[in-house]
């Protein structure tokens, strides 16, 4: 028996119109731990050693870790497949079942080519470039305005290291709020637009969501520059910390469904390769923070990133909307 022949029986182990509620999930990881790690470092600092900001993130990797290898299922297509198709053979004791994955590989092939792909993804294709290039803005923007944090509420609200660092609550109410909405919207809006289209579906049809995320990240970098510089009340900045992270959760969300939709199998690898630019991003964007707030100050520094979200941001969900198909037939490994 063929793969074609095996995938149906483990095909709704991953259906595409609940792929947002999975996503949704995943994506808060890298956004929650720059809201948790602060506050927790915050108190722990304060109160201890230093030593111990390094202790309990190394205990909580390690029982993390242990609860993955526990209670996370497989979702892996062709290691799904393989299951299958081992047990079809077990039970009807015929050798004739297999997938086109069951080829021996070493470790060494399958770890090399684990290796290669996301950067030959990323160097090769357009629609993988055009991505990476955008989620590199949503993470620039956004370490941009976790390297004010230290200074606007020590040192202009004149909070302390751990009272400081309860702050970064209003980061996760966002991510939170905007990853749970937009997981559910996504999934409908895909589910619509897949019936009008004659139960076809498209990776596209992932991007409306995008349309009204990508309008907060503006208000939210305007409100929290101003309310600082006026230095209003500081549950006033809050409120467009607030703001733009729903926004920003929102526009990642549908980008990370996008690249497993446009890929799918090589899913993994697709998402790697967009995570090398935003990592980049991520790192060198508060590098020039200082200087750049040090000059505008608050209001106008914000303002700047306001404006070149409006510039970048907001056109891009009309790009993708409108030329990610065309991007997409460039690529050999997007699916169709």
């Amino acid at each position: 028996m063929d793969a074609e022949k095996l995938t149906p029986l483990v095909s709704d182990c991953w259906n595409a119109d609940q792929r947002g509620k999975a996503v949704g999930i995943y994506s808060l990881a890298p956004l929650l731990g720059p809201v948790v790690g602060p506050i927790a470092g915050g108190f722990i600092a304060e109160t201890t050693t230093w030593r111990w900001v390094f202790w309990s993130t190394s205990i909580a990797g390690a029982v993390i870790q242990l609860f993955g290898l526990a209670f996370l299922p497989e979702t892996y297509t062709p290691t799904l497949l393989k299951r299958q198709a081992k047990t079809l053979r077990k039970k009807s004791g015929d050798r004739r079942y297999y997938t086109e994955f069951d080829s021996s590989h070493s470790l060494a092939s399958s770890l090399k080519t684990a290796l290669v792909r996301p950067f030959l993804l990323l160097t090769t294709q357009p629609i993988v470039q055009v991505i990476a290039l955008y989620m590199a803005y949503l993470f620039g923007l956004f370490y941009l305005l976790l390297s004010t944090f230290p200074g606007v509420w020590e040192g202009v609200y004149g909070e302390s290291v751990g009272i400081g660092g309860l702050n970064y609550i209003s980061l996760g109410i966002g991510f939170v709020l905007g990853a749970q909405v937009n997981a559910r919207a996504s999934d409908r809006i895909f589910r619509q637009l897949k019936r009008k289209r004659n139960n076809t579906a498209v990776p596209e049809f992932r991007i409306p969501a995008m349309f009204i995320g990508s309008l907060f990240i503006p208000i939210g970098l305007f409100w929290y520059g101003w309310s600082v510089q006026a230095h209003i009340h500081w549950v006033m900045p809050n409120i467009g910390i607030v703001i733009f992270s729903l926004g920003s959760i929102i526009c990642l969300q549908c980008m990370q469904t996008y690249v497993i939709d446009s890929y799918t199998r090589f899913a993994a690898s697709g998402l790697a390769a967009v995570v090398v630019l935003r990592s980049l991003a991520g790192f060198s964007f508060p590098l020039f923070a200082p200087s750049m707030y040090h000059a505008l100050h608050y209001g106008w520094g914000n303002s700047l990133l306001g404006l070149l979200s409006i510039v970048i941001g907001v056109p891009a969900p009309f790009l993708f909307w409108f030329f990610g198909a065309k991007l997409r037939g460039m690529s050999r490994y997007a699916s169709g």
